[in-house]
């Protein structure tokens, strides 16, 4: 199957809604981790959509691009829905759009807290405070999102101005992938910060879609 490469598109071709079906909607960074989960677990009744994951530099824009889906979702006949979004940064107005659709989200102010799984993040709190956190997708997309989105690359003496207060790239990986473990050092390098790997796997992502979807499953 081919993902988008804004994966901006549904994920799976649309078809009538039927009894049971639900309707995941994704930020586009968790696209693959999400895809992986539904393939593992067969869960043939789940579709997912994603919008793009550019809306990270944008968070103002989330909450009304959810509740677009929402209501999209609604009029393609889907009752059941899920928001694979953490907080990421609204400030409260994901949360207030979702409470007005009667959606559920999965917990946590962003992603690199569900994938430590919610109890190790906080517990982790204090001494992880300095540090930058790399996912699979930003370690994928670094020079295009971080340090060409920065415009490090334009002008590296920006770097202190954004990371001086940073001691530690982590890099939480969902994959045991020795090519991103080698671009996630790369990225620590190039940041002049020091480099932590954790194993994370899917986290608390594959709770919330299995358990969420497995609620209207026939």
């Amino acid at each position: 199957m081919t993902i988008n490469r804004n994966l901006s598109q549904d994920m799976v071709p649309k078809s009538a809604a039927v009894a049971g079906g639900v309707m995941l909607i994704a930020c586009g960074a968790l696209a693959r981790e999400i895809l992986a989960i539904k393939e593992a677990n067969k869960m043939s009744h789940l579709a997912i959509t994603c919008l793009p994951a550019k809306l990270h530099n944008r968070p103002e824009q989330i909450a009304g691009a959810v509740r677009e889906k929402i209501r999209q979702a609604r009029t393609d006949g889907y009752q059941n829905i899920l928001v694979a979004y953490a907080e990421c940064g609204t400030g409260g107005a994901l949360d207030k759009v979702l409470d007005e659709e009667n959606v559920e989200r999965i917990a946590g102010p962003h992603c690199y807290a569900f994938f430590s799984g919610l109890g190790t993040f906080e517990a982790q709190a204090d001494d992880d405070f300095n540090c930058f956190f790399l996912t699979d997708f930003l370690v994928r997309h670094f020079d295009r999102l971080v340090y060409e989105g920065l415009g490090l690359d334009r002008h590296p003496e920006l770097r202190d101005m954004y990371f001086g207060n940073y001691t530690r790239v982590v890099y939480l990986a969902q994959q045991s992938d020795p090519d991103l473990l080698i671009k996630a050092k790369a990225a620590a390098e190039k940041l002049g910060l020091e480099f932590e790997h954790r194993q994370t796997g899917y986290g608390d992502l594959t709770r919330f879609v299995t358990e969420g979807a497995s609620k209207w499953q026939n």
